[in-house]
């Protein structure tokens, strides 16, 4: 493949999205549709959160229910994509920050209830990348920086996290978002589409409501890595809202 992959950023939501069919998973089932297909795709899960930058290197990553108390019908969705050993050392000695193989993982709902409605066949080998937890925004973003060149050789690079995550206040009967997730949704939203890095990363550490849009970091750092990859192409936004009060499932395409 000679065409440049785009990058992806998805507000993945709650892992429900991976059965339910709604406003989102059908902006991810067309996305797909519109996009180069890609012959492997790294992702970059908010799920898995390490001290220290690890990958698979699994010829068949096992795929892991790592959510509690959903329907049986959930534990149920089998998305069994092969791994890529090959990409996996490639970036191993592409980046310059120590990245140590680690199979005890695997394809966590981050990544699999996205891609089981983007790809649900499972037949593009998937490796992911963990966030890593000691690494500050600006590292991330160069990290992801060095990703950039796979996107020459068809691979996907798809971040996956939210914008606004906030467990602790979920409403699982509101249809939108508090006004503070969308005000912050949407300080976010503007920097990333004016291509303001560093406007991206003051917001999310000492903007206005960052505090409740972000009481962890684990889901937001996975948009860092995506800029860093996108490498200044303009971003165009999808799934541009906020739902159950304190999730963003706001989403970007880079290229």
């Amino acid at each position: 493949m000679n065409s440049k992959m785009p990058v992806l950023f998805v507000g993945h939501g709650s892992p429900m999205n991976a059965i339910e069919q709604n406003e989102f998973t059908e902006t991810w089932q067309n996305l797909a549709k519109k996009i180069p297909r890609p012959n492997s795709i790294l992702a970059v899960s908010a799920h898995w959160f390490t001290a220290g930058s690890r990958i698979q290197t699994a010829v068949h990553p096992r795929q892991i229910y790592d959510m509690y108390g959903f329907p049986q019908a959930l534990y149920n969705v089998q998305f069994h994509a092969d791994g890529n050993p090959g990409l996996a050392e490639k970036i191993i000695k592409l980046v310059h920050t120590k990245v140590e193989v680690d199979n005890s993982w695997g394809i966590d709902h981050g990544t699999w209830a996205v891609l089981c409605r983007m790809y649900p066949h499972a037949d593009i080998p998937v490796v992911q990348l963990s966030v890593n937890r000691n690494a500050s925004f600006e590292e991330q973003y160069m990290l992801g920086q060095e990703l950039k060149q796979l996107r020459d050789e068809g691979v996907l690079i798809l971040g996956s996290g939210n914008i606004v995550h906030n467990l602790g206040m979920i409403n699982w009967d509101k249809a939108g978002g508090f006004d503070w997730a969308n005000s912050f949704d949407t300080a976010v939203r503007d920097a990333v589409l004016a291509g303001d890095i560093h406007a991206v990363m003051q917001t999310a550490s000492s903007g206005k409501n960052a505090g409740l849009a972000i009481p962890s970091p684990d889901h937001f750092m996975p948009l860092l890595y995506a800029l860093g990859a996108a490498d200044k192409d303009p971003a165009v936004v999808f799934n541009n809202s906020c739902t159950l009060g304190s999730l963003s499932m706001t989403g970007f395409v880079f290229g």
